[in-house]
């Protein structure tokens, strides 16, 4: 027997909100988080602006003990995971905590403590360097983290898959929920990588806009986008067995449906211009749904605003929808937020059960003028209300890595 699977926590950090309703009002009112990047200065990279996270004080989240032995990409899921557990009132349950599972991707890691670590090394000597700088840099501390934080003992892992991670992460999460290993887990993404070293080397790769105009850098299915804006941030999600979140009387947001994963195996960083595996992900994942077509109603796209990304995107909806892609509306979380790598699953599918929670769809801010190529309807400069039944999420990765979840408003 399979169990149904649902949403009942959500959580965010992101440079719209240190909390979901703010990060989520933001969005619905088209509010850009991306500024003037200020971390820190390096005059030779032609990188001008960057989703940076503000205001986001650790001694109202840790003791002075415990941030310091926390990089910012495991505190920012700590947080949104606190969030999310509130919401799904697990704290007023008792539950088996052998039976809750802790998914959560990151694209890079502890890269603000490897880049601390090394100039603390060549500077002073590498004795000096921190006794917590192997566990503060690891890709597997945020979901360690959330373990510790809650006493969950159920499976603990870090899916890496590049910026397919987040979704990639939530799938497996479900998948374990679905097949009866797991009652509950908590899953997404986190990332905190605007540092010289991460933002230098996606500029030698001529990925990120090189706008100075944080209103217009990230501009998906624009004909004149130039790259991907870096930033950062966490989505974090809590996952039930419905008999299990109907037993302690849960808040239902929505029901995840079906996801599915495939491989382009083609190039390093640029995903296959034919888009045949991340149509096949999206074609899969309707028909694990036991859906149609004709029956998804929003699309939360991967919507990097990249040269290649959101034409063969276009393209690959087209694939696996048919005509009807022309019916769905479309809409890039980036063209606000940014791109938060191996975050940006579980903060888009957080707002994607948002977008069906309150039957709103945000807009695709940045978008002026359409490429040609890109004439499906991305909801641009304006949010509206809109009937969801069914929406589906895309997250698509360097190496190839494609991920899709599709999700609907809950009934019993």
């Amino acid at each position: 027997m399979e169990n149904r699977v649902v949403i009942t926590g959500i959580g965010l950090v992101t440079p719209l909100g240190l909390d979901r309703e703010t990060t989520w009002q933001n969005l619905k009112d088209g509010k850009v988080g991306i500024t003037e990047l200020t971390r820190f200065s390096a005059p030779e990279i032609d990188v001008h602006v960057a989703g940076q996270i503000h205001d986001f004080n650790t001694k109202e989240h840790f003791d002075h003990r415990t941030a310091r032995r926390m990089d910012p990409f495991t505190q920012y899921a700590v947080v949104a995971a606190r969030e999310a557990f509130e919401q799904s009132e697990l704290n007023d349950t008792e539950f088996n905590r052998d039976r809750v599972n802790v998914i959560v991707s990151t694209g890079i890691g502890g890269i603000i403590t490897l880049e601390t670590n090394k100039i603390i090394g060549e500077e002073k000597g590498y004795n000096r360097i921190s006794p917590f700088f192997i566990p503060m840099a690891i890709a597997n501390m945020a979901s360690a983290a959330i373990s510790m934080e809650f006493g969950l003992h159920g499976h603990s892992s870090s899916i890496i898959t590049a910026c397919a991670g987040g979704t990639d992460a939530i799938g497996e999460a479900y998948r374990q929920i679905k097949h009866g290993y797991m009652d509950v887990a908590i899953t997404g993404g986190t990332e905190a990588t605007i540092t010289p070293l991460c933002v230098g080397g996606f500029a030698a790769m001529r990925a990120l806009s090189t706008s100075k105009d944080p209103l217009s850098a990230s501009r998906p299915f624009d004909k004149d986008r130039d790259g991907f804006v870096a930033s950062e941030g966490a989505g974090i999600l809590i996952l039930e067995s419905l008999d299990h979140a109907l037993a302690r009387k849960a808040p239902i947001i929505a029901e995840i449906i079906s996801y599915a994963t495939t491989s382009d195996a083609y190039h390093m960083t640029a995903p296959d211009p034919e888009g045949t595996q991340a149509t096949r992900a999206m074609q899969e994942c309707i028909s694990f749904a036991g859906i149609e077509p004709t029956d998804v109603d929003y699309v939360n796209a991967h919507g990097t605003s990249t040269p290649l990304n959101d034409t063969i995107e276009t393209q690959v909806i087209k694939n696996a929808l048919g005509e009807h892609a022309y019916n769905v509306k479309i809409s890039s979380t980036k063209s606000m937020l940014g791109h938060a790598l191996g975050g940006s699953g579980g903060i888009e599918l957080s707002v994607t059960a948002l977008s069906i929670r309150d039957q709103f769809i945000h807009p695709t801010m940045g978008l002026k003028e359409a490429d040609p190529e890109c004439d499906l309807d991305y909801v641009p400069g304006k949010g509206q209300s809109h009937k969801i039944d069914i929406a589906i999420s895309n997250s698509l990765g360097f190496g190839g890595h494609n991920a899709c979840i599709a999700i609907k408003k809950f009934s019993e």
